[in-house]
């Protein structure tokens, strides 16, 4: 892309040279070829090589990523699963990601970035032919004065005129080709936003999902729990009537049996807050998805987690090919606050017609003209001009530093989710086991309950272990998902 860029102005620099600078403008070229030749700021080899642009041609910073990852001997797959989410064989699933990608607002809005990078990308491509292309007309009716110094014979007359101007600064140093390169590095950047947000997009719903699936099983336990409590309670008081209970034991049990109902309506408090989060993402008015999705099982992950290697973290994180791109992009405008210390070269001109009569506008002889070179230059302002350079070239170093810590933060993240994987597995299977055997205890506890010689206090404890841990069990479940 930008081979083409670079070749194209420089035929319009050298056929302007040829015809204009033969004669008023060889001064104004020799004095600025000498200040770029003998400039502090580059070298006639650096602007040669530079494809007649001043300021550095980018290179990609270093990207400290690690050879491996530290558990890559474990269920750590080095496959590449742009489609994660079809990992988890799960229809419902997969029809909501579709639904958020088709209607999600913040996806649109990232989309919209990019048509308004598109445009200004095109805006500075303009910038490489004549930048100034004015047609005008005018129509005056004059009256001088009769005290003037030298008076007019004809006191009153008309002027009227139309033409063109033109104006073409000639792109001698890169400025505006700079422009361009910062402005498709932009244009990459607001692309490379885009995919990041569909990638939190796709990952908000799937995490949504899972909360939706987890408090569902959470739920589920809690009834369970809530049931078998309830006999419980209903036995302390028996006995109580009776006159062979005691007032701790019906209160050990209503107490833990009214926590369990609290826990139950937080879950569903975090149920509802986690279908409203869902309808956002599906950009859609908040309703009650639940008779829509169903009843469900946590969705079950594989067991290999498919993260690749760490470099190609560089190629399949958006997020770090953005801030990538915007590097490219600051450096650019280094070049471009470098051609400032520079002379604008321009070629200017007026063509037309102007008449008293309008009738005589477009006659030969009422033709007017003018074309030629022009120099601008600042300078008296370097002080200025260099403090804008080191500006843009500390916002460069800035970029560049925030692209690597961005790569360090991604490998951290990738760590922390993979041994969170890793031991959530782990953890799930001891839990699998101690709900097991929580709720052999607990149901064992129901039927000795009927016994007046059975202590509740021990019916208490195991009742409540077995919410506590069927809780831990449902939730370490999504871990594994998340």
């Amino acid at each position: 892309m930008f081979a083409a860029t670079r070749n194209l102005p420089n035929s319009y620099i050298f056929r302007a040279i040829r015809k204009h600078w033969m004669t008023r403008g060889v001064l104004a070229l020799i004095i600025s070829l000498m200040f770029v030749f003998n400039s502090g700021c580059t070298s006639v080899g650096d602007y040669v090589r530079n494809g007649f642009k001043v300021g550095p041609n980018y290179q990609k910073p270093a990207a400290p990523v690690a050879s491996e990852w530290i558990d890559s001997k474990s269920n750590v797959a080095t496959k590449d699963l742009s489609d994660w989410w079809t990992e988890f064989k799960d229809p419902k699933l997969s029809s909501l990601i579709a639904e958020a990608y088709q209607q999600n607002l913040d996806l649109r809005s990232a989309g919209t970035r990019i048509l308004a990078a598109r445009a200004q990308r095109n805006i500075a491509a303009g910038n490489l032919f004549p930048q100034t292309q004015q047609a005008f007309g005018d129509h005056n009716r004059n009256q001088v004065s009769a005290n003037a110094a030298n008076p007019l014979p004809d006191r009153f007359f008309n002027d009227t005129a139309a033409g063109v101007n033109l104006s073409w600064e000639l792109d001698f140093w890169g400025r505006f080709r700079r422009g361009v390169e910062a402005a498709d590095a932009d244009l990459d950047a607001s692309i490379e936003n885009y995919d990041d947000a569909l990638v939190l997009l796709i990952s908000e719903v799937a995490s949504t999902y899972v909360q939706i699936r987890v408090a569902q099983q959470r739920l589920r336990y809690a009834d369970e729990s809530i049931g078998i409590q309830t006999t419980l309670a209903n036995q302390a008081e028996g006995r109580l009537k009776g006159g062979i209970g005691r007032q701790i034991d019906v209160a050990q049990m209503r107490s833990n049996l009214t926590d369990t109902l609290a826990l139950k309506e937080q879950l569903e408090v975090g149920l509802r807050l986690a279908n409203n989060q869902l309808c956002v993402l599906l950009g859609t008015p908040v309703r009650n998805l639940l008779p829509e999705l169903g009843e469900g099982d946590i969705p079950a992950a594989p067991p290999e987690a498919g993260v690749g290697m760490p470099a190609d973290l560089l190629r399949r994180r958006p997020d770090l090919r953005r801030a990538e791109r915007q590097v490219a992009a600051q450096s650019a405008r280094i070049g471009i606050a470098t051609a400032n210390l520079y002379p604008r070269i321009s070629i200017v001109g007026t063509l037309g017609y102007e008449a008293a009569n309008f009738s005589d506008l477009f006659a030969s002889q009422s033709f007017i003209g003018t074309i030629g070179p022009s120099l601008r230059w600042d300078v008296l302002n370097y002080g200025r001009l260099v403090n804008g350079i080191r500006v843009q070239d500390a916002l460069f170093q800035t970029a560049a530093i925030d692209y690597q810590q961005a790569i360090l933060r991604a490998g951290r993240e990738v760590e922390d989710g993979v041994v969170l994987f890793l031991r959530s597995q782990s953890r799930t299977i001891q839990l699998t086991e101690s709900a097991k055997e929580a709720k052999i205890a607990a149901n064992e506890a129901v039927v000795l309950s009927k016994d007046v010689k059975f202590d509740l206090n021990t019916a208490f404890v195991t009742s409540n272990f077995m919410v506590s841990q069927q809780d831990k069990l449902a939730l370490s479940r999504g871990d594994i998902a998340l």
